[in-house]
């Protein structure tokens, strides 16, 4: 429970430890207190965490194909540590900057060490794909194919499938001087084909891009047999080269800066420069070249120096270039192979005694605080009804939303259209600078405004990324305010993978503090003041700081559970630190990155450090204080997690909860995950991180699967 430090501790044997030790032996505690050694970096702990999700495909108490899925997430969480953070590692070094990070290093340093931690973790990948995932899968009938291993009858198939479905997309690109080299697109798979001109005897370079429209690989007609989309390609050259003789051929893969970058200031119109931005974004720098582990010197070179790429920016693979494409292994109709389905129960509050018709959300929520947990009780018949319900009610005046990221196959949308079209007063604040969302964002947005909705793109220089809702519905006896405040997406796709929090109510204070909420994004105002939210920019930064402050000034009796998806932010860590130095005792569970070093004596003996990886992704933010308040403690749930860029270039919201049943909640869902022995990992003094091994054997999945089917009537 909160009120109690965590216990559980790595086994002294048998350890799994992830990272590269980085003592801090010889300074002194003074000294440290000052030193860059204090902070870890957050690419390497980026890393660290991949490295935590590469485990779990290493897991052998892990269905086959949870496996499979874990490896896909693994290479496709790269693809993005490539396309945002190497990338702009990389235009660091290109600007000249020398400026160091918290932790005390310069960009270059950072690339080398890099470098140097995925050498090791692509290799392990590899490693497991090979020895482990295609061979169990093998003996479970569902074979990783090369087209050279297939029959005569699987040869004419393929022939078949590569006429009708392959061959009418593909367009191969010649170079020689009447053809430069082409561009490469970001993330695109390709063949480089060496092509022999019997006539002429020249020897030409061709490249054939394998479109991301065609699945990974090609299932044979059995439906347990999958063959590389690249090699049915490659086996067929001769087909796209009529009259030439292809030679050797090698698969690549190449990886650009994809980040976004906006000089809004001097754009007059937000959604045209997004637009223009997506535009550019396909010519972004080249950050990354992966190939085939035997090619050749001279394609190697020709592509390095085409693409203005250095030997360390190579990445020689054994194994299918993306790993991603294991989704669609995943997908098959295998349950035997995979985790038991969760089907989310309803929230007992929520649950109808006429078990076919929804409750009324507004008396339920009328009649108290409701919070809701994701992926264990039900996005749909909560969080997408209230909204479907709010555009469907007579007496709803207005209702207005923040859009961070959302899905196709979401209501959310269509209820938002409804209720423009019946009349109703809709305000939706899209974000279209959600990271590699923008497009989407985009088109929900055009489809809003042709609706009628009144469509607010942020503010100057911050993104929205609070994920709120007010509902204004006229009653009896005056206005009410309706409120969602979750730490997750609008997004029911999401909603059933990851773990978050809503929290669903009517209190007048926080419909108050989301009204001027909603002001300040639509409109202008000036230094709003908030009851119940704590609001980035301006006060989550000194409010979660004040709450620690407090804390270390009660002493021993000071205690700090904190549950986030990242810590990176050098002024809290530090706040942290002086709180474990006097005292307090402080758990912390972050998924992610933690740039905190937990159990140093002297700086942070009282700080302990756990990440939980498993089936669901977790993503709430709470974060308790037991002296928040003056008569007892308080828990803030929000968007917001601990980073420089949540506390002072986005709009986040973090709530307290205040009802004490709402508390216990949360104090529960902490207390799991603290006691959690089975996906639970540690990080030590000397940084790296350890698996946590007790005789509990609680899985904090499982066990909140098993207290939510408890709650239901």
């Amino acid at each position: 429970m909160p009120g109690e430090p965590s216990t559980t501790t790595p086994d002294a044997t048998g350890v799994v430890e992830l990272g590269v030790p980085r003592p801090v032996d010889g300074l002194e505690l003074d000294e440290l207190r000052e030193s860059p050694e204090r902070f870890l970096n957050r690419e390497l702990s980026w890393l660290d965490f991949d490295a935590r999700v590469l485990a779990l495909a290493a897991d052998t108490d892990q269905p086959l194909l949870e496996r499979a899925k874990f490896l896909a997430i693994f290479s496709q969480n790269l693809d993005e540590f490539f396309q945002v953070r190497v990338a702009g590692l990389k235009d660091q070094v290109a600007a000249g900057l020398g400026k160091s990070t918290p932790d005390g290093r310069t960009a270059a340093e950072q690339l080398a060490e890099i470098r140097e931690r995925l050498l090791g973790l692509v290799d392990q990948a590899e490693r497991i794909f090979l020895d482990d995932i295609v061979p169990g899968l093998a003996e479970n009938g569902i074979v990783f194919s090369g087209f050279d291993d297939l029959d005569e009858d699987d040869h004419k198939y393929l022939d078949e499938v590569f006429e009708e479905r392959i061959f009418p997309v593909l367009t191969p690109l010649a170079v020689d001087p009447g053809h430069p080299f082409p561009y490469i697109s970001d993330l695109s798979l390709n063949l480089a084909v060496v092509v022999h001109d019997p006539v002429s005897g020249d020897r030409r370079f061709a490249r054939v891009k394998v479109p991301n429209l065609l699945p990974r690989f090609v299932v044979m007609p059995d439906g347990e047999r999958f063959v590389p989309l690249e090699q049915v390609i490659a086996a067929h050259l001769d087909v796209l080269f009529p009259g030439m003789e292809p030679g050797v051929h090698y698969a690549f893969r190449v990886t650009r800066n994809a980040d976004l970058t906006l000089e809004e200031e001097e754009a007059d119109d937000l959604l045209e420069a997004v637009e223009l931005e997506l535009r550019r974004r396909r010519f972004g720098r080249a950050v990354r070249l992966e190939v085939d582990g035997d090619v050749s010197e001279e394609i190697l070179e020709l592509l390095t120096r085409e693409l203005d790429l250095a030997p360390d920016d190579v990445y020689h693979c054994d194994v299918p270039l993306d790993l991603g494409g294991l989704w669609s292994v995943h997908g098959l109709d295998r349950p035997d192979l995979k985790d038991e389905p969760w089907v989310p129960i309803t929230q007992p509050r929520l649950t109808s005694p006429e078990l076919d018709e929804p409750v009324d959300m507004f008396s339920v929520i009328r009649d108290g605080d409701v919070l809701v947990h994701h992926p264990y009780e039900s996005f749909s018949s909560s969080v997408e009804e209230f909204i479907r319900q709010a555009s469907r009610d007579p007496q709803v005046l207005a209702i207005k939303l923040t859009l961070y990221r959302t899905s196709s196959d979401t209501s959310i949308i269509k209820s938002l259209v409804r209720a423009a079209e019946r009349g109703k007063q809709v305000a939706a604040l899209v974000e279209l600078k959600a990271r590699f969302d923008e497009k989407k964002n985009i088109g929900w947005a055009k489809e809003l405004e042709k609706a009628g909705v009144h469509v607010v793109y942020g503010l100057m220089g911050l993104k929205i990324h609070t994920k709120t809702t007010l509902v204004v519905r006229e009653e009896a006896d005056g206005i009410r305010r309706y409120c969602h405040i979750g730490t997750g997406n609008y997004n029911p796709k999401t909603a059933r993978l990851y773990e978050d929090l809503g929290l669903l109510t009517a209190d007048p204070k926080i419909g108050s503090d989301l009204t001027q909420l909603f002001n300040l994004l639509t409109g202008f105002a000036r230094e709003p003041r908030f009851e119940r939210l704590l609001v980035s920019p301006r006060t989550v930064r000194p409010g979660i700081e004040e709450l620690i402050r407090n804390e270390g000034r009660h002493g021993t009796d000071g205690r700090i559970v904190l549950k986030m998806n990242s810590l990176v932010d050098p002024g809290l860590i530090d706040a942290l630190y002086e709180a474990s130095q006097a005292g307090a005792s402080i758990d912390l569970i972050v998924r992610g990155i933690c740039c905190l070093r937990p159990g140093v004596p002297g700086l942070s003996d009282n700080i302990r450090v756990r990440s939980i990886v498993g089936r669901y992704l977790e993503h709430s933010r709470i974060y308790h204080f037991a002296h928040g308040r003056p008569d007892g403690p308080v828990s803030y749930i929000g968007s917001a997690d601990l980073m420089p860029r949540n506390l002072d270039r986005r709009v986040e919201a973090l709530v307290s909860i205040e009802d004490p049943e709402l508390q216990a909640r949360l104090d529960e869902i902490l207390g799991v995950n603290l006691s959690d022995d089975t996906l639970a990992w540690s990080l030590r003094p000397d940084t790296t991180w350890a698996k946590v091994h007790g005789t509990a054997g609680i899985d904090t999945h499982r066990r909140l699967e098993e207290l939510a089917l408890e709650r239901r009537p």
